[in-house]
């Protein structure tokens, strides 16, 4: 947990036409373990293969096929679940969950509902600087993924890829425990960034690798605090499931349509459906596509193909030493070593190879504020204007911390290190030598800079009578003094010369 002094944001409310009301909304994350083979197979778990060419003859179900557990994949769910602080459980079992599908060979999906792997844990989802909300972690179970079927290359015909079938898929399931759309949106993106600094899962939405199921209710002001005191879920109104969200924006839109959907149910004297819903992008709202299974629906039984999992405690621990740090701690940390604002420490700690190349900036230009100024304002800037990311960076640290340290060592100004930065960008070199080649040092010499401003002065005697009665306007010879040297006299040096000159 981090020791930033946190404080819970207030739920959402939203006005209905008769009373006010409060979204309750849990989240069930299902994030595509990294892998390179399948929970049961051999097979491949590539992204973007020929149909149908990831596929064993277990994935498809041939008679006799017996599945086999990929102790990586399981290793992996455990270090997810260490990331999010929860309790590995030393004995887990699965599950067939059966269902009839054309994307599922087998005709049951295998997965865990009464002994699932990892068991309750936490995530701190930062909504704003100094604003926080503690999400629980009910648990964290292993699952095999169905395939794909698609239904818009022909206009008569379906079709079927079985390349994602039996692909390994943790599904995360949250406590009801946010409050609004803005919160679930950041609750996934929270848990993308985990995942991905554990490196369990890559968190590409767009392949799917992380699609979330969204369940929304509403109740009136005060309802969730007596679900907290009593565990009682009664008191959080019918909820609704909304599938396969893979979008921050889409999961916001839904939720809000969602929940607007609801109250208006309610307001006008009928009763929430609890189902699963789909949502429509083009047109902004969620659509019925099936009523709420519970598990009798799916007649659940141990799989008679795989032994209860047994791990052992030492096996846990050794995982749990090989942990990174993590973004909360490596945040704390920025903040503390580097007298980082909360905000920059975010940023710079929203992406692993965000952080690496600050650490390696500051640590070799020695002053860890104005590496994360010109990382953030200037690097990120430059590199979001061209849709870059940090791996594409033309510009290495070495050669961002030479900048710094020119800046630092009074050699250039802030202005001429952006001239620098961008002849580094677009062309390459060592910052210093640039400095030096193209004569942009900048001038410290105190007798050049009072004879710039000398020169200045006696140019303009009625603005120096007009600087005298209003010092503000001194900075007009500042600026003079700056172009007469081409930028280069150092900023400090002539703005106390040019106080003293005018007596102010």
């Amino acid at each position: 947990m981090l020791d930033l002094a946190y404080e819970a944001p207030k739920p959402k409310v939203i006005a209905g036409a008769k009373h006010d009301w409060e979204l309750v909304i849990g989240m069930e994350v299902h994030a595509q373990v990294s892998s390179r083979s399948k929970l049961f197979s051999g097979a491949s778990t590539q992204f973007g293969a020929e149909p149908n060419s990831n596929v064993s003859f277990i994935d498809a179900a041939m008679p006799g096929m017996l599945p086999v557990i990929n102790e990586f994949c399981i290793e992996q769910a455990v270090r997810t679940g260490l990331g999010l602080n929860a309790k590995i459980n030393l004995r887990s079992a699965f599950d067939r969950k059966n269902y009839f599908y054309p994307d599922l060979p087998q005709g049951y999906q295998i997965s865990q509902l009464y002994h699932p792997l990892v068991g309750e844990g936490e995530i701190l989802v930062d909504l704003e600087p100094g604003i926080a909300r503690n999400v629980r972690i009910e648990r964290i179970h292993v699952e095999q993924d169905a395939g794909k079927s698609i239904h818009d290359m022909d206009p008569a015909m379906s079709f079927v890829d079985l390349n994602r079938t039996g692909v390994a898929l943790m599904e995360i399931v949250s406590r009801p425990d946010i409050r609004g759309p803005e919160e679930a949106a950041a609750y996934v993106a929270k848990l993308r960034q985990i995942l991905r600094y554990l490196g369990t899962c890559d968190g590409n939405m767009q392949n799917g690798s992380l699609r979330a199921d969204v369940n929304v209710s509403v109740c009136r002001p005060g309802a969730y605090e007596k679900y907290m005191e009593t565990q009682d879920f009664s008191h959080l109104g019918t909820r609704c499931e909304i599938k396969n969200m893979n979008s921050m924006r889409f999961i916001q839109a839904a939720i809000d349509y969602e929940a607007r959907r609801q109250i208006q149910i309610v307001e006008g004297g009928g009763e929430v459906v609890q189902e699963t819903r789909l949502f429509d992008p083009d047109k902004g709202e969620t659509r019925s596509m099936r009523s709420k299974e519970e598990a009798h629906d799916y007649r659940y039984f141990p799989d008679p193909d795989l032994l209860p999992l047994e791990i052992e405690q030492d096996w846990i621990d050794g995982i749990k030493a090989t942990l990174p740090e993590l973004p909360d701690a490596k945040k704390v940390r920025f903040v503390k070593e580097f007298g980082l604002s909360e905000y920059d420490a975010n940023v710079l700690t929203a992406e692993v190879a965000n952080s690496v190349y600050f650490e390696e900036v500051a640590g070799a230009a020695g002053d860890g504020k104005m590496a994360a100024n010109w990382v953030i304002n200037e690097l990120f800037g430059r590199l979001k204007k061209d849709d870059r990311d940090i791996t594409e960076s033309p510009v290495s640290p070495a050669q961002l911390a030479g900048i710094v340290k020119l800046i630092a060592a009074g050699d250039i100004s802030g202005k001429i290190a952006k001239d620098v930065f961008e002849i580094v960008y677009t062309e390459g070199g060592d910052p210093a030598e640039i400095v030096e080649e193209k004569g942009l040092r900048q001038v410290t010499d105190t007798g050049a800079i009072e004879a710039a401003v000398d020169e200045v002065i006696a140019a303009n005697p009625a603005q120096v009578e007009k600087a005298k009665a209003n010092p503000k306007l001194a900075g007009w010879f500042v600026g003079q003094v700056m172009k007469a040297t081409g930028g280069k006299a150092n900023p400090k040096a002539v703005n106390e010369i040019v106080s003293a000159k005018l007596g102010l």
